[in-house]
């Protein structure tokens, strides 16, 4: 589900690739404004957080849903008592997330929007969240005639290759069920530059070149020349007398 199953399945053995099961077993019912999940493998337990837009939504009244997921996954899956703790992660900028669109965008579709107007609307609302660059791309399905085709959708800068991609694109990719057919949905995020590394990745392009501006020509004003006294050079004479005594 947003988690690659071999890393899980190296993770949890006895488990298997678990958040690739969850939704499809109905453990998670990952609505509009899941983000992804992530396991975390303690000597103590095992924690899962599951990231969300809405922490709402995921924690329940009083907490009641997650204590119901908690313990849904200890049995299911077979953990020990209290052998497995699940936290609810409020994603900060679900603009940036690929995820959290992707599964918007899922969502939308699923509501009968067009798929042109619903895949505009997840650009803008990307580039205005402060994205240097997105692109969406939906194919199969019969999207508009009966042949299956692609469209894709951009908008801004996207990079395609070389090591900034690890750390610049974020992409997600999902599935979804339609009458007239599957629709496959990826959405690529290029995320900005940020030396806080709140919005961004904090190294900067290898590509950026930056221009400083030219330093102001600074006048510098001398000192006024202080005439000096003038020196008082012996005389012979005073040479003599002072040689006699």
């Amino acid at each position: 589900m947003g988690s690659s199953p071999s890393l899980l399945s190296l993770m949890l053995p006895q488990c298997g690739p678990v958040l690739s099961r969850f939704v499809a077993d109905g453990v998670f019912f990952a609505e509009d404004g899941y983000s992804g999940a992530e396991v975390r493998v303690t000597p103590m337990r095992t924690e899962i957080i599951i990231r969300a837009t809405r922490t709402q939504n995921v924690l329940g009244e009083k907490g009641r849903r997650i204590r119901e997921l908690t313990s849904v996954v200890q049995k299911r899956f077979k953990f020990p008592e209290k052998g497995v703790e699940l936290y609810a992660e409020k994603v900060a900028n679900r603009g940036l997330c690929s995820t959290a669109q992707a599964e918007s965008l899922r969502y939308k579709l699923l509501g009968g929007l067009p798929v042109r107007r619903a895949c505009y609307g997840v650009l803008r609302f990307v580039m205005e969240s402060g994205a240097k660059g997105c692109e969406v791309i939906v194919s199969g399905g019969k999207l508009r005639a009966q042949r299956a085709k692609a469209m894709k959708f951009k908008d801004g800068y996207m990079i395609s290759s070389g090591q900034p991609v690890n750390e610049y694109i974020d992409s997600a990719v999902r599935h979804v069920l339609l009458r007239q057919g599957v629709l496959g949905i990826k959405v690529k995020i290029m995320l900005d530059w940020d030396p806080k590394g709140k919005q961004g990745p904090m190294t900067p392009l290898p590509d950026l070149v930056t221009i400083h501006q030219p330093k102001d020509d600074e006048y510098v004003r001398r000192a006024p020349e202080i005439e000096a006294a003038p020196l008082l050079v012996p005389t012979d004479i005073d040479v003599l007398g002072y040689a006699s005594s």
